[in-house]
C-alpha cells in the first residue's frame, strides 16, 4: 500500500517542514517510495494548498498544511500512548495500528482519548502531542550526527518510522537514555555511543533521525 497524502504531511512536519524546506530526498527516505511518486504527490499537495514548493530547495507546509498535519499527528500520537500504556505494545509496534486508528478518529473521540490519558505531552518516541486545535511545535534539536567525539547526549526524540524503530530495538537504543559519543567512523560510517551499561554502533542513516539534547 502506497503512502497517502496524510502520511506525506505528517512526515514533512516531523522533519521540520513547518519552519524550513524539506528535500524530496528526505521524503523518499522517510516513506521508502520512489522519487517519481514523491514528485507526483507533492504536485497534488501544492495544488491543494497544503505545501509550497521551491525548485531545487524543497517543500514547506502552508498554514493550512500545518493545521492538517498537526491534527493528524495529534490523533496518531494519542493512540500510540494508549497502545503502549494500556495494551502494552512496544514502541516499535505501535506505528502501524496508530496509523489505521488516526484516520477513523473523530475530533470528539480524540478529545475523549486525550482526557482519558490525562493529556500526555509526548508520544513514546518523544514527539510533542499538541492540544486540540493547536500546532505541533517540536523543540529544535540537533541529531546524533551533529556532535563530535566526547560529547555527552540524551536521546530525546526519534522519527516515528517502523523500519527505524525496529532497528533501534535491535541495537537496544532506548529514548531518554544518556550516552557519550566514543567514535565516529569516516565516510558516513557508524557512530559509536556508550554508557556504563552498554556500547552500540549506530548507523549513520539512523543517527540522522535521532534527535538529542547535549548534556
Amino acid at each position: 500500500m502506497t503512502p497517502n497524502r496524510e502520511d506525506y504531511l505528517k512526515l514533512i512536519l516531523e522533519l521540520g517542514g513547518d519552519e524550513e524546506k524539506i528535500s524530496n530526498k528526505q521524503i523518499v527516505a522517510g516513506l521508502s517510495v520512489s522519487p517519481a511518486s514523491v514528485s507526483e504527490m507533492l504536485s497534488k499537495l501544492v495544488k491543494e494548498g497544503l505545501v509550497e514548493h521551491t525548485a531545487y530547495q524543497g517543500v514547506q507546509l502552508t498554514e493550512n498544511g500545518k493545521k492538517r498535519a498537526s491534527d493528524l499527528v495529534r490523533k496518531h500520537r494519542l493512540w500510540e500512548v494508549f497502545l503502549v500504556e494500556h495494551l502494552h505494545y512496544s514502541w516499535n509496534e505501535v506505528h502501524d495500528d496508530a496509523e489505521v486508528l488516526e484516520h477513523v478518529t473523530s475530533h470528539k473521540l480524540a478529545k475523549r482519548l486525550d482526557n482519558y490519558l490525562n493529556h500526555p505531552p509526548y508520544c513514546p518516541h518523544g514527539g510533542q502531542i499538541p492540544a486540540e486545535n493547536s500546532l505541533v511545535t517540536e523543540k529544535k534539536r540537533q541529531t546524533l550526527t551533529d556532535f563530535p567525539i566526547g560529547t555527552k547526549v540524551k536521546i530525546a526524540r526519534v522519527l516515528d518510522e517502523r523500519e527505524l524503530l525496529d532497528y533501534l530495538v535491535s541495537i537496544d537504543l532506548v529514548i531518554h537514555e544518556e550516552y557519550i559519543i566514543t567514535d565516529i567512523a569516516p565516510y558516513e560510517g557508524p557512530i559509536t555511543i556508550s554508557n556504563e551499561q552498554k556500547t552500540m554502533a549506530v548507523s549513520y542513516k539512523a543517527a540522522n533521525t535521532i534527535f538529542v539534547d547535549k548534556l
